[in-house]
């Protein structure tokens, strides 16, 4: 179901007032929303900044796999957050098939991988190896896993290929998916309580780097191709013998009808760069002060008026 949402009329009528704004065209320029608070939100920021340029905006909640088919067809005009450990090979496969493009990169440094929180090296010192992990694995065994420890992934649609990589390593771990990112942080608040040992998937930029210090578990280096070649990597009989890139990017993509439909609007996205912080804090507006992703997309661009403004300008 789509929803239509307006943008807060002060920041709106400011931005308008300063360009000048008129429609590219009437028909309403769609944006996929996913399950996690920074995209919606930035999803949002850049819904509220298309309005302000006389823009309509419809917000459409998508998979965030088959986003980027929806993309390529033109059912959604764009996708703001194209993570590349996450989305990369779907993103891969709808570039071949043609009718999106690569929109630019933003600043951001991206990384997805197994993560704990820094109290779980009391039980576990040998972290962040993830040899030393696989041999402490008793410590993060819970009655659903039995003997094996628990690994607690994102939700399933992320396809992050953690059982592949288990199988891939021989680790005595058995992958339990949460239903969504509320969901893990609820986990990690929950063994904070009582410092219980817990490992499960994490991402940055992200609010949570903020709240609970932590790091990522080392596996062998991504390599291109060990995700598909069972040569690439140290084990020669599995894909997956390796962990996600490090240094990651962050994409933008556009279907390739946008420039010419919306051309003032394209433009701008173009120009969209987020940081590491900038994002985080979209993150915790909605995660940590609880606000609804709408009043969290008003309240950054009234803050962040020196970022956003010299993309229309």
């Amino acid at each position: 179901m789509r929803v239509r949402l307006r943008m807060a009329g002060g920041v709106a009528a400011l931005a308008m007032a300063a360009t000048g704004a008129l429609a590219d065209s009437e028909d309403p320029i769609v944006i996929p929303i996913h399950n996690w608070s920074s995209q919606i939100v930035m999803s949002h920021v850049v819904g509220q900044i298309f309005e302000s340029m006389g823009n309509s905006v419809e917000y459409v909640s998508t998979d965030s796999q088959s986003v980027y088919e929806s993309v390529r067809l033109g059912d959604v005009a764009l996708e703001m957050e194209v993570w590349e450990g996450a989305f990369g090979a779907s993103f891969r496969a709808a570039l071949e098939k043609g009718g999106l493009h690569d929109a630019g990169d933003h600043d951001a440094v991206t990384r997805e991988d197994w993560w704990y929180p820094m109290w779980t090296k009391d039980a576990c010192p040998g972290l962040p190896d993830w040899e030393a992990l696989n041999a402490c694995a008793a410590a993060f065994a819970t009655p659903e896993t039995g003997e094996s420890g628990r690994f607690l992934g994102g939700p399933v649609d992320w396809l992050k290929h953690d059982q592949e990589r288990v199988d891939g390593l021989g680790m005595n771990f058995k992958v339990v998916n949460a239903g969504s990112a509320a969901a893990l942080w609820a986990e990690l608040g929950s063994a904070e309580k009582t410092k219980t040992p817990i490992v499960l998937f994490n991402w940055t930029p992200n609010f949570a780097e903020a709240v609970w210090p932590g790091e990522f578990v080392e596996f062998p280096e991504w390599v291109e191709g060990c995700d598909k070649d069972p040569a690439v990597g140290p084990n020669p009989d599995k894909t997956y013998d390796c962990g996600n890139p490090a240094n990651g990017y962050l994409k933008k993509a556009a279907w390739d009808g946008m420039k010419d439909k919306w051309p003032d609007a394209y433009t701008m996205l173009t120009k969209i760069s987020f940081t590491n912080p900038q994002i985080a804090e979209m993150a915790k507006l909605v995660d940590i002060d609880e606000m609804e992703p709408e009043e969290a997309a008003t309240h950054w661009l009234e803050d962040n008026g020196d970022v956003w403004k010299v993309w229309i300008n």
